[in-house]
């Protein structure tokens, strides 16, 4: 493993870089796959004659596979490795966009996008895996911040991009682009990333042991007290991007123009702050960083109520408060990701495929729970992401003080010490 002084010191030549970006493209595979079609709705419904309803079904199960299959490739990546499944992962991805492409049916479609899903999975899960095997805890937040700099701009240019695709033909072209993205990335893993993963550490799976693993770790306050915490940052989010259309056009009277730049003012607003907080944990450490801004967010987030139903200062001061709640995630994703890694070295794989579930699970809740609020105002949103941040700050608080007592000189739990047996070093504060 890379001594925790050096990362981007002394290895910020392209290699570092080329490692980044590719794993960043391989995290796209989901955001790529849910918001790049998007404008082909109409005409895909058309096409295939589907019935009312049916295109948001393409949606539902492309998200059911990305939850299944970070479950599966997890377990499966700590037993054969990160190059194999991320090749066989690329693989089907790229098959499954282009059986999309040649579907004859909406029933088809909506076959060939759950396979698209559960591959996608792959690079999602196998990503964070590749990280947490080559660096430390504080490291992993620094490489992580590099790759919401990738994965933030994927859901902002997605919709425009496939939006372009379709000037030049029909919604085929965004689906046999994404078989190309795909194949392009399975090259990319076959001549440029090396297996992270000794032999020697690698685990064969059985269905008693990996279910066992995910309750060991579903135990483990050490992970979850992190896993959490992420999950709920997710979960501001999906209420957020569940609402944004409706909130600045409808509610606040936005142009698309303007709701186009504003949208992506706040996206660059959380990418920005995760490269700010590469800067940090070099002073100040990822778990410091993560205690602060889960307070900052909560203080923000509360603000953010308390303006949706008091209507002070208007839309203006509104979304400032949402501009920097929103960029305070850029500073809890990554250090809480890299916490709730830290420690199993040995099943970073399937560490890394509970985190993402969990993080689908609580942002699709969030996200059902503002539709099912809305009352035309933004108050749904403001509370759903004001009740997430509290949570976050909550859970932040108590997993930190657990840590500390730990470092006292207390027994850990069994979950955590069974786990740090291998790599005592990446358990430690």
């Amino acid at each position: 493993m890379i001594a925790s002084d050096s990362l981007l010191s002394r290895k910020s030549g392209p290699p570092v870089w080329r490692l980044v970006l590719l794993l960043g493209l391989l995290d796209t595979f989901g955001p790529l796959g849910i918001d790049m079609y998007l404008p082909a709705f109409p005409q895909i419904e058309q096409q295939l004659q589907a019935p009312p309803g049916a295109m948001p079904q393409t949606l539902s199960v492309f998200l059911l596979g990305l939850a299944i299959g970070q479950l599966i490739c997890g377990p499966i990546s700590d037993w054969l490795g990160r190059r194999v499944p991320l090749l066989y992962g690329s693989a089907a991805f790229a098959l499954a966009s282009a059986g999309c492409v040649l579907a004859g049916s909406i029933e088809s479609l909506i076959l060939a996008r759950f396979i698209m899903g559960l591959a996608g999975a792959t690079g999602m899960v196998i990503a964070r895996a590749v990280v947490r095997d080559m660096f430390d805890e504080t490291e992993s937040a620094q490489v992580y911040s590099l790759l919401m700099l990738v994965i933030g701009i994927a859901p902002i240019i997605s919709p425009s991009v496939g939006a372009w695709l379709m000037t030049f033909g029909d919604w085929t072209l965004i689906f046999w682009s994404m078989a190309l993205f795909g194949t392009v990335c399975g090259v990319a893993v076959l001549f440029d990333l090396p297996e992270t993963l000794p032999v020697e550490r690698r685990v064969v799976p059985s269905l008693p042991k990996v279910f066992r693993q995910y309750g060991k770790m579903l135990i483990d306050f050490r992970y979850l007290g992190y896993t959490l915490p992420a999950g709920l940052a997710l979960g501001e989010i999906f209420a957020y991007v569940a609402t944004a259309p409706n909130l600045f056009m409808k509610m606040f009277g936005l142009s698309p123009t303007l709701f186009t730049i504003a949208f992506a003012g706040n996206a660059m607003g959380l990418i920005g702050m995760a490269q700010v907080n590469r800067m940090l944990t070099r002073r100040f450490g990822s778990h410091a960083i993560l205690a602060c801004a889960a307070m900052a967010n909560a203080v923000v987030t509360l603000l953010l109520a308390l303006l949706a139903w008091t209507h002070f200062g208007g839309m203006p001061l509104f979304l400032v408060a949402l501009f920097f709640s929103l960029g305070t995630l850029g500073l809890i994703l990554p250090n809480a990701g890299a916490a709730a890694m830290a420690p199993y070295p040995d099943h970073a794989g399937a560490a890394s495929a509970l985190l993402g579930t969990l993080q689908f699970v609580v942002g699709s809740v969030t996200g059902a729970l503002v539709g099912f609020l809305d009352d035309g105002t933004p108050r749904p949103m403001a509370l759903i992401i004001c009740g997430c941040g509290l949570l976050c700050a909550t859970i932040v608080q108590l997993a930190e003080r657990r840590r500390r007592q730990q470092a006292a000189g207390f027994e850990p739990s069994p979950a955590l010490a069974v786990e740090c047996a291998p790599d005592a070093a990446a358990c430690e504060g």
